[in-house]
């Protein structure tokens, strides 16, 4: 029975994050807020998004964001404020465009690289032609003969 209660007790965990002073009264402007939460990753933690987050940097983050769009700025005008300031690293999926293009198509030119080579290499073993061995000479053959009879 303990072990229930701490297993469900560290799932609520993420549901403390939020503190219910910094949440916006409108329950449509406070959805798009918690949406950009989970989009935004936090900078103290780096393996975790805003929303999750109990930093002090998460808490300062989530009520920049009910801030701005209290304010009337738009999703993209927020997230372009963070990223203004943190770089593309804030956010949890970085955007694809202009030099982040290399890093995302790195992955599969990678790997059509790699299936290119392992495919020219094992085309190349098969037509290759076997080492024929070589006989014994006449020497090598009495020689021989002599070892195996000691």
């Amino acid at each position: 029975m303990k072990r229930l209660a701490l297993i469900l007790l560290f799932l609520a965990s993420p549901l403390w994050a939020l503190d219910p002073s910094e949440m916006l009264d409108d329950p449509a402007l406070e959805a798009r807020a918690r949406a950009l939460d989970h989009e935004l990753r936090c900078v103290v933690c780096q393996s975790e998004s805003v929303a999750s987050s109990n930093a002090n940097w998460a808490e300062d983050a989530r009520r920049t964001v009910r801030e701005l769009i209290a304010d009337g700025a738009s999703d993209d005008a927020v997230m372009d404020f963070f990223v203004a300031r943190y770089g593309e690293f804030v956010l949890m999926s970085p955007r694809a465009s202009g030099s982040t293009w290399l890093l995302w198509a790195a992955g599969p030119a990678m790997l059509l690289l790699a299936m290119g080579l392992g495919y020219g290499y094992l085309r190349g073993r098969s037509r290759s032609v076997a080492p024929q061995e070589a006989a014994l000479s006449e020497a090598e053959a009495a020689r021989l003969k002599e070892i195996l009879k000691d």
